[in-house]
């Protein structure tokens, strides 16, 4: 992936934004769409860092790893 493009998704998802979307992606009501639209992500941003059920996918650990390291 470009880094610019990842840079934008990098910008958009933010620590915080990922909890929510793990604790919700991991209900079975939660409707994609309206999720997205209240973290104001697209459905290809939410889905690189969060898998269908809520895990962790590679982009999202890797968030939360520079946040930890505060960069």
């Amino acid at each position: 992936m470009p880094v610019v493009a990842m840079a934008g998704a990098l910008l958009k998802m933010t620590p915080a934004k990922l909890r929510l979307a793990r604790a919700a992606m991991g209900q079975p009501e939660t409707k994609v769409a309206d999720l997205c639209a209240e973290l104001g992500v697209t459905r290809q941003t939410l889905y690189r860092f969060v898998g269908p059920k809520g895990e962790l996918r590679a982009d999202g650990e890797k968030l939360l790893a520079r946040h930890k390291r505060g960069i």
